[in-house]
């Protein structure tokens, strides 16, 4: 049984390595230029793979590139069949993961609140009273 897990994370950290340079090398939509493939999670059974992506870039409509992942899904599981030389390739699904444009938002409100902290305080790091 601990086989199979193993298997799944071999397969799992293949298939994310050669997605990734897919979409960056070798897709030419525009609304997928900035996509990295976060993880990818293999069913114990080897048919579906759930495919977590995000960007960094804030122009970027991450509902927009999963719209265009999906459509290109049946190809790019072709590829990845010939490329890790597996007969059943998982079916692929991809997610929007906004792990890192939460982190984002959560860091500017902690930058918002230390400085509407630093603007509170006199600059001999006294509280000024309000009033």
């Amino acid at each position: 049984m601990a086989r199979e897990f193993f298997r799944t994370d071999r397969l799992s950290a293949q298939i994310q390595r050669e997605l990734a340079q897919m979409i960056r090398d070798e897709m030419r939509d525009p609304r997928v230029v900035g996509v990295t493939v976060a993880e990818v999670r293999v069913a114990r059974d080897l048919g579906h793979a759930r495919v977590f992506v995000s960007t960094f870039s804030q122009e970027l409509d991450l509902g927009d590139a999963v719209r265009v992942l999906d459509h290109a899904a049946p190809r790019l599981r072709g590829i990845l069949g010939r490329r890790l030389h597996i007969r059943a390739v998982p079916k692929l699904e991809f997610i929007a993961d906004r792990v890192a444009e939460h982190g984002s938002r959560i860091s500017a409100l902690i930058n918002d609140a230390i400085d509407a902290d630093q603007q509170g305080t006199s600059e001999t790091g006294e509280i000024e009273p309000h009033g």
